[in-house]
């Protein structure tokens, strides 16, 4: 086994420690770190990633990955190595921003450039120091504002070794979507390194349920890799969806809700009701097909062709081994 080097700092195998990835400084002069954990076993293995944070406001995935780190997941590794990266848009987060001060996606500034803009060259400093040393990762990701998102895992359909990868999480829940122009999965798979996205919760809201998700699915993927013995209840079959579409407002007004994330609805079924603030009419919000509801809207009033309703369709059912 070779050492891992990350800004000139060795790791050789059986050692662990943490590097701060210079990112630049604030207007103010402090400089600002990417905190950069690396943990390694002994005996040979692949090396994974686990990174929170690519989106400043996505606390959820922040929270996760922060609490591997605290509660020691990776303390006593059987095999291989992992780096872990709790919270990469230290700009957004600081913030409350998904995206950094100029307004620019890391997730959209793939490859990047140390030349570029701020998120370019937060995306280079991935895509330079972190990406080469890895086999697989795992990014977590929340819902946008007011959008909250069921617990999913979410693979590239056209890359066999994201879904492989994917399955290995022994999760219920998985989402097939193509990898966007300049994201972080797009440069991944073309280094033809898998990365999947774990999606929960809503943004700047902190929710346990999502977090207890997260934990044990990093847990579940790395016992599958016998990187760690400590594993929870893995689910015994999971459902894949192979195509999702938003269901937008049809009007704008006053939002009562009657469906959520995490159900199925039949064609017809009530989702929600909007009405405007002057009791002059209500508009049934109806499911436009049968299906599972991913993601929903939280927000109470809306505007028409805001998206409410994230359906799931056309499944595949696996069971596990």
């Amino acid at each position: 086994m070779d050492n891992i080097t990350i800004q000139g700092q060795d790791f050789p195998p059986g050692s662990s420690g943490m590097v701060r990835i210079n990112a630049g400084r604030l207007p103010s002069g402090n400089r600002i770190s990417i905190f950069t954990y690396i943990f390694r076993s002994k005996n040979p293995g692949p090396t994974a990633l686990i990174l929170g944070g690519m989106h400043g406001d996505e606390i959820n995935g922040v929270e996760i990955v922060s609490r591997t780190i605290s509660d020691n997941f990776f303390g006593n590794l059987s095999s291989g190595s992992v780096i872990v990266i709790p919270l990469l848009n230290i700009f957004g987060f600081i913030n409350y921003s998904r995206d950094v001060p100029d307004g620019k996606d890391v997730n959209r500034s793939f490859p990047g450039n140390m030349n570029g803009s701020l998120a370019s060259r937060v995306a280079r400093m991935i895509t330079k120091k972190i990406l080469p040393l890895i086999d697989f990762g795992i990014d977590f990701h929340t819902g946008a504002k007011d959008h909250w998102n069921y617990p999913q895992i979410r693979y590239s359909p056209k890359f066999l070794p994201s879904k492989e990868l994917a399955l290995k999480c022994k999760y219920d829940l998985l989402v097939e979507k193509s990898v966007l122009s300049k994201s972080f999965r797009k440069i991944a798979k073309d280094y033809k390194k898998p990365i999947i996205i774990f999606e929960g919760g809503e943004a700047l809201r902190l929710d346990p349920f999502v977090i207890d998700k997260g934990l044990k699915i990093i847990k579940n993927l790395l016992s599958s890799y016998s990187m760690i013995s400590n594993v929870p209840i893995q689910a015994q079959k999971c459902k894949i969806y192979q195509k999702t579409v938003w269901q937008r407002a049809p009007d704008s007004g006053i939002c009562s809700y009657h469906r959520m994330s995490g159900e199925y609805v039949k064609k017809g079924e009530l989702l929600a009701l909007i009405h405007d603030p002057f009791a002059q009419r209500e508009i049934k919000m109806l499911a436009t097909r049968d299906a599972f509801i991913l993601g929903h809207n939280n927000a109470s009033v809306v505007n028409s062709g805001d998206g409410m309703f994230h359906l799931a369709y056309e499944e595949e059912i696996i069971q596990y081994a």
